[in-house]
């Protein structure tokens, strides 16, 4: 790219994520150069799935505690979310999204339907989220789901109708990006 040169890193924590001081030089549309500072933060890419019942004309999402929705002082820290998580080194995102559905969710997926990989906030998180849809069915349940202890993950799984989720999202319980695309997807596919 020809709009960018002299571009350098510094490493400003790297505790759970890195955070990352990215310097440069930028060629704007009038063609004056001008140095840069942006900051970057992630960790790795991750992954979202809403599973949908079509018999039951319901879906699966998670309710957990989130220490950013807490500190902004937005429903006492606690989001409902399609499942989701982080890829882990060497993994595919349909190998994590599978996993992350047994753990989180108690569910075994089979049968995927990649939607799409989007950036949440490009302007400073570079971690991409895949996102996936899945049927699921009650055969399907391998156990209670809740999360890994070692990660410290305390999920309650709620089954609620197709309807009631898209009522959550016009009464702000679900303020979950990931979440909101991927019901706003299942409506306009009208998957339920």
């Amino acid at each position: 790219d020809k709009r960018i040169k002299n571009i350098t890193s510094t490493i400003l924590s790297n505790f759970w994520g890195k955070l990352e001081r990215i310097d440069f030089d930028f060629k704007f549309k009038n063609g004056k150069w001008k140095q840069l500072s942006h900051e970057a933060y992630g960790k790795s890419d991750g992954v979202a799935i809403l599973l949908y019942n079509v018999a039951s004309k319901k879906v699966l999402l998670s309710k957990q505690f989130r220490i950013p929705v807490y500190i902004l002082g937005v429903s006492g820290g606690v989001s409902i979310e399609v499942c989701g998580g982080a890829i882990d080194e060497g993994e595919s995102p349909e190998t994590c999204v599978i996993r992350e559905a047994k753990e989180e969710l108690g569910y075994h997926v089979s049968n995927l339907k990649a939607v799409n990989t989007v950036f949440l906030s490009p302007g400073i998180v570079k971690e991409r989220v895949h996102l996936f849809i899945g049927e699921y069915k009650d055969a399907d349940k391998v156990d209670n789901g809740g999360g890994l202890e070692a990660e410290n993950e305390e999920i309650e799984v709620l089954e609620v109708s197709f309807k009631e989720a898209l009522k959550m999202i016009d009464s702000h319980e679900i303020i979950d990006a990931r979440t909101i695309m991927l019901l706003q997807y299942a409506q306009i596919n009208k998957l339920l």
